[in-house]
């Protein structure tokens, strides 16, 4: 460490300026406990004008600490800030999504709506509106961790009421095709693992995610209403399926996944060409509708087949 002594100089008259200069000394060596080759300790005394020398500065600090303490403190609290906000943004969905299906089960129960019309509303209903949630949250890298809460919570529910450990006697009613609880531990919960996909792979940063849900959730929802309520004409190829749900599948996927895709590139996290969005987006309506339209609902559940051909093939559109 530099040690800087200062000594006036004093003269005997007053009459006469004195002039005071600086010299480089040697500690004594009690003061001293480096050798002499190696001490940095600089003293001064004045002396004559003549043998004055430059004063240096030979101490630097080692090293500086990456972050000042202002900016340390702030950037610790900008990371409880999101935690807050990502925290309050999760109680917020959760909140919506358990009373959207409370009230779908209320309505059901009071016949106010048919059982599988409730279940396909909460099939369209859930997933397009934890799509739209996604902007609440935060922009830190752990938000989507936070948004995967909300359907994490929803796929232990229908574990637990599947395999009948926490009977759920309404959910079963809203879900289920048959209200048989083993249900929910196929199509209900695959639909709960593909927005748990999307959320962590795509998130808000990519369309694919986003073109997927809106085919799962609106496209083949819609497809399914429309063709139990006007589906009198059926696919040759495939008689449980009909040309009314296609065609609505094709209609209401595509027209759902660009309002999606409208409403995050006005929230500014997409700058898409609409003219080429609108071709890709009805190839990809096109391939999913195709893929539901086959007889293979026993071998391979909807839920799964429709948001892997939709995410294939939007990946192939957007992203290649």
């Amino acid at each position: 460490m530099t040690l800087l002594f200062f000594t006036p100089s004093r003269h005997p008259t007053t009459t006469t300026t004195s002039t005071t200069s600086f010299s480089i000394l040697r500690p004594p060596p009690s003061l001293n406990p480096l050798p002499s080759s190696s001490s940095s300790s600089l003293f001064f005394s004045p002396t004559s004008p003549s043998t004055r020398l430059p004063l240096h500065i030979l101490y630097r600090p080692s090293s500086l600490p990456l972050l000042s303490p202002p900016r340390a403190a702030a950037s610790s609290s900008a990371a409880v800030d999101s935690l807050l906000h990502d925290a309050s943004a999760t109680a917020l969905v959760l909140a919506g999504a358990y009373t959207l299906v409370l009230c779908f089960d209320y309505l059901t129960k009071r016949d106010l709506l048919q059982q599988s019309l409730s279940r396909k509303l909460v099939h369209i209903s859930s997933g397009l509106l934890f799509m739209l949630s996604w902007p609440i949250f935060s922009t830190s890298t752990e938000a989507r961790y936070f948004a995967t809460v909300v359907p994490l919570i929803n796929g232990l529910r229908l574990l637990l009421s599947g395999l009948s450990l926490v009977p759920n006697e309404g959910l079963v009613k809203s879900v289920t095709r048959e209200g048989n609880p083993e249900e929910l531990l196929r199509g209900p919960l695959y639909y709960v693992l593909v927005l748990i996909f999307c959320a962590l792979v795509f998130w808000r940063e990519s369309p694919v995610g986003m073109i997927c849900l809106a085919m799962m959730c609106g496209g083949d929802g819609i497809a399914d209403i429309m063709g139990r309520k006007f589906g009198s004409i059926k696919i040759p190829y495939n008689q449980n399926k009909s040309w009314a749900g296609s065609i609505s599948m094709f209609v209401f996927g595509s027209l759902v996944s660009l309002g999606i895709l409208y409403y995050y590139s006005y929230l500014g996290y997409f700058n898409l060409n609409w003219t080429q969005t609108v071709q890709k987006v009805a190839f990809v309506s096109l391939v999913a509708t195709a893929v539901e339209s086959l007889p293979i609902t026993e071998v391979v559940d909807d839920n799964i087949s429709v948001p892997l051909a939709s995410m294939a093939a939007a990946y192939l559109t957007f992203c290649l």
